[in-house]
């Protein structure tokens, strides 16, 4: 879910996460497939046993494969 963004029109947009670019996330919302921008928003994600992550989405901007090699600074 978006939970803040610069741009009104995308706070609260949930769904399935279903593609990711270096820029974008595309959720599956409502039946439509919604393209959020990963810089201006900031996203709760649900993981499977029901815990709820803020994520700022300025730290997912980057190509998914790249992402994974970069250090993470802990912001908890």
């Amino acid at each position: 879910m978006v939970l803040e963004s610069q741009h009104k029109g995308y706070v609260g947009i949930s769904g399935l996460v279903i593609d990711e670019t270096m820029n974008m996330l595309y959720v599956l919302h409502n039946g439509s497939v919604k393209a959020l921008p990963k810089r201006v928003c900031t996203f709760i994600f649900e993981l499977p046993d029901g815990t709820q992550v803020k994520v700022e989405g300025s730290i997912l901007v980057g190509r998914p494969e790249d992402r994974v090699k970069r250090p993470l600074k802990r912001r908890w």
